[in-house]
């Protein structure tokens, strides 16, 4: 399972003046808003009963459509099963999976130009889909919700430079990691 998360540098009515190299504008749509920033993408294994453990990481300007950067992570996944949200559903990419014998399984988009009907009689098909497949990812959205609780990684708005917001990205993301692996009881007494 993955999926991506907004790390803010500045709100959308704003201009980003920060890291510039490697920020833009973007938007969050599960949040409806327009941003300044960064993303940072993850895909993972699911735990039963824990958070899961991330794979892969990466970020990439905030405009990056999100299945631009798992591409060339999931063309080389084999004999897996990966579950996302309905903006990695590439056909190509679908394609490209089934040759290693891995699966892309994401919500169901309704095709462009579909008429009414078609679209009514494909609803709760579609609608039982989209909810499968929820449940599956409901994890990595949890992960994502646990590394803000604990870090506050989304908010990068004090950040002043580029090597800032990657110190910020990448040492609240090895803090996470850290205590996800139970490591801080560990370091203290």
């Amino acid at each position: 399972m993955g999926d991506s998360c907004p790390i803010v540098t500045c709100s959308g009515r704003r201009t980003g003046k920060v890291a510039k190299n490697i920020t833009d504008k973007g938007r969050c749509a599960s949040k409806n808003m327009w941003y300044y920033g960064v993303k940072l993408h993850a895909l993972s294994h699911k735990i039963p009963k824990k958070l899961p453990f991330p794979q892969y990481l990466g970020i990439t300007k905030a405009s990056v459509n999100d299945a631009v950067p798992m591409r060339e992570f999931l063309t080389g996944l084999s004999n897996a099963d990966v579950y996302l949200d309905k903006a990695y559903g590439d056909t190509t990419l679908e394609e490209i999976m089934g040759r290693n014998q891995s699966r892309l399984i994401t919500p169901i988009k309704d095709k462009k130009g579909q008429c009414e009907v078609e679209k009514y009689w494909n609803s709760a098909y579609n609608q039982a889909v989209g909810t499968a497949v929820a449940k599956v990812r409901q994890p990595i959205e949890s992960f994502f919700n646990w590394i803000e609780q604990k870090t506050g990684l989304q908010n990068a708005s004090r950040v002043r430079s580029e090597k800032g917001l990657l110190l910020h990205v990448f040492g609240k993301i090895a803090a996470s990691i850290i205590l996800l692996m139970g490591g801080i009881e560990k370091l203290n007494p």
